[in-house]
């Protein structure tokens, strides 16, 4: 009684505590959620329909198309270029799947398992080609050698003790069939909606007349042009009226499907100053010393030694083998011959070549071997004339190589398998003896306690090959060289804090400042450099403020400074006009020089007036002349549809004046008209029309252009990459 008396003199002070409690309660479980929140926005790497891409899911893709690619092409290790073209392609290929799958659900399109399966049985997708499963007759797939294959692999996956290689490449294929298997889900779908589009397409008896007629009815006229080239340069003008309203004219063309960025940046190359340049003469002239004076034995350790980008072969290589440059010296070298130190402005290097040996020797080798080993040479080599004498007795070589469990194929050796390869002793052993074998004879090339017993079977394209040492070095700035710029550049940056400034000042400096308009979320680098992606990050960055400027980022092979300052942001659905401007300011001045033109013919009444005007060109026929196809006026070099338009309309004697062309105004005078023999029968309606809806299709077959735009699809994909 005593404690609940206590509780409730002090229920005032706890109903506070509790409120505050359950306050920070609430408050904790709002901060939560906005953390959760903002980790899942964080996550979102684009939206397609206003449903958000998660950036694990894009990555999974990627690995699947990556596993393929590698698996399809046999590299394990891919640049990051070919990655970069790969996340492109899923990205690419996972947004129109996900627009063409929206279409679908509302038109109830689907493609069943027993589709799928009716068009793998039948083998009618594209993508089956791609497979393993083939026929080994016919090339084509196979769908018992699919059967086959996936019957092993179930089986294979519920035994224990299998080689890890064979369930490896196993899994593989089965994910590789998997992916296409998806594919060609997707395939069959695309198809339908397609299909159903195609069929939306119908032509009617007047368009099919007037497709007729267009190709059919042809006229020839005498023609008058004058070119806008006539109008002398700066005559005419635009204003920014003009300017603003032939961007709402052409507005459509410059529609946008992601954000823009305009930016102006200075890229400032890093290169070797004088002293890095002497500093490298220097050395070069004791590498060229030192080469002159080595011995065959101790050229390739004075090539290792030189930090030369060509490694010395320990075999003969051929000229095509050789950097360009380098292959051009042999021309005028003898062999014992040295040049060098010399530049080659191409590849910016110093270079030293020396002519050891030149030869001719085959270009392919066939050979077959039987390799034999022993406890210790002796051994081996009593293995080995044991072989020897059952050949020589005509015992054939595959059935001696089956006794050591060999093959003893016949096998290629070509000259592009091992140029350019680092080859230990015993393969520099090996191609030499092989290189210089003669065909039909058999040799033991002896590896130790292991002996090869080769039998060469042909030598084919015989070509000159080299003994040749090459150092070659790059010329590159040094450490201090860096630094100078470095620290020159970020004293420029510090000294400019604005883009007036920095413009102001730039030239005085050595600097330029260069501009990039309308740059996309989904382009990869800045300023066409290489390693751009914290400065690519920076520009679309949200909290990133027009006329901002970045820090320094150090670019390209490490070689190349860029600062950037964000110029305009563009978040709509069309390129500003300030991004388009020249092409917007070219049409405009078109339309004034047009006007112009035809103010100077308003007074013309006949052709014979038109060709007096100042400016036009001398009178040209101009014949069959047709509605379907841009006539070629051959004095201007130049298509104009609209000329075709104007003469199709036009009657016999007619005379037409001012048609507003690509490159001039034109006046003429139809002179004749006259029909083709062709006759539209039923033949050809059916004819045309089939052209007629397929024109329609192709018209629309941007369709995806289309449902990008109703999609309000968002990419983010620079955030992550």
């Amino acid at each position: 009684m005593a404690t609940l008396q206590k509780i409730r003199s002090k229920g005032a002070l706890l109903i506070l505590f509790v409120g505050l409690a359950l306050f920070a309660f609430i408050a904790e479980e709002g901060v939560r959620s906005l953390s959760s929140s903002r980790a899942e926005s964080h996550q979102r790497i684009g939206k397609v329909y206003g449903e958000s891409i998660n950036i694990q899911e894009f990555n999974d893709l990627v690995d699947e198309y990556t596993d393929v690619v590698k698996f399809t092409s046999g590299m394990d290790n891919l640049s990051e270029e070919q990655v970069q073209s790969i996340r492109d392609m899923v990205w690419r290929n996972h947004v129109e799947s996900q627009l063409l799958q929206h279409e679908a659900d509302e038109l109830g399109l689907t493609v069943t398992d027993a589709e799928v399966q009716d068009i793998i049985q039948k083998g009618q997708s594209p993508l089956l080609a791609q497979t393993p499963f083939s026929n080994p007759q016919t090339g084509t797939f196979d769908v018992q050698a699919l059967n086959q294959f996936l019957t092993q692999y179930n089986s294979m996956k519920g035994q224990a003790g299998q080689p890890a290689e064979a369930i490896a490449y196993y899994e593989q294929v089965y994910n590789y069939w998997k992916f296409l298997e998806k594919n060609i889900r997707q395939q069959a779908l695309t198809g339908k909606f397609q299909a159903l589009l195609a069929k939306s397409f119908i032509s009617n008896p007047t368009s099919v007349q007037n497709a007729f007629d267009a190709r059919n009815n042809e006229k020839d006229v005498l023609l008058v042009t004058l070119p806008y080239s006539s109008i002398k340069e700066g005559e005419l003008t635009v204003d920014e009226k003009d300017l603003k309203a032939k961007y709402e004219e052409k507005k459509e063309l410059f529609r946008l499907n992601e954000p823009t960025r305009d930016i102006k940046y200075i890229d400032v190359a890093i290169t070797a100053s004088k002293a890095d340049r002497e500093q490298l003469n220097a050395e070069m002239a004791e590498i060229a010393e030192q080469l002159r004076n080595a011995s065959a034995e101790d050229i390739a350790n004075v090539v290792r030694k030189s930090g030369s980008s060509v490694a010395y072969s320990t075999v003969p290589v051929r000229r095509n083998a050789l950097p360009s440059d380098i292959a051009k010296q042999l021309d005028s070298m003898a062999v014992g011959a040295q040049v060098g130190p010399y530049l080659n402005a191409g590849d910016n290097t110093q270079n030293i070549v020396r002519l050891l040996a030149k030869t001719s020797l085959p270009d392919s080798v066939q050979f077959r071997q039987i390799s034999v080993t022993g406890a210790d040479e002796a051994a081996a080599q009593k293995t080995a004339d044991s072989v020897m004498t059952a050949l020589n007795a005509g015992v054939p070589f595959d059935s001696i190589a089956k006794k050591y469990n060999q093959t003893g194929d016949e096998v290629w050796l070509t000259s592009q398998q091992y140029e350019n390869s680092m080859l230990d002793e015993n393969n520099r052993k090996f191609i030499a003896a092989l290189s210089t074998q003669a065909a039909g004879t058999t040799q033991q090339i002896h590896f130790g306690n292991q002996i090869n017993i080769v039998r060469v079977l042909d030598r084919k394209n015989f070509v000159d090959k080299y003994d040749i040492a090459v150092v070659k070095r790059s010329i590159d700035f040094s450490n201090d060289t860096y630094n100078k710029t470095y620290n020159d550049f970020s004293q420029f940056v510090a000294s400019n804090k604005t883009l007036e400034e920095i413009e102001a000042n730039a030239m005085k400096s050595g600097y330029m400042v260069q501009q990039r308009q309308g740059i996309m979320g989904s382009e990869h680098n800045v300023a066409g450099l290489s390693s751009t992606r914290e400065a690519f990050r920076w520009i679309f960055n949200e909290d990133t403020k027009v006329g901002e400027i970045s820090e320094i980022y150090t670019c390209g092979n490490n070689d190349h400074l860029l600062v950037v300052v964000l110029t305009d942001k563009n978040d709509g659905q069309y390129r500003t006009l300030e991004s388009v401007k020249d092409y917007i300011e070219d049409e405009a001045l078109r339309d004034k020089k047009a006007a112009s033109l035809q103010e100077k013919l308003a007074a013309c009444n006949d052709l014979a007036a038109a060709a007096k005007v100042a400016g036009a060109l001398p009178v040209d026929t101009i014949r069959h002349i047709t509605f379907s196809s841009p006539v070629f006026v051959s004095n201007i070099g130049s298509r104009e549809a609209a000329l075709s338009g104007a003469v199709a309309r036009a009657k016999k004697d007619e005379f037409v004046k001012g048609v507003k062309g690509m490159a001039g105004v034109y006046s003429f005078k139809v002179l004749s008209e006259k029909k083709n023999d062709a006759k539209l029968d039923d033949a050809a309606k059916k004819s045309t029309q089939a052209q007629l809806a397929n024109q329609n299709f192709r018209a629309a077959s941007n369709f995806i252009q289309a449902l990008y735009e109703r999609a309000d699809v968002k990419d983010a994909r620079y955030l992550f990459y």
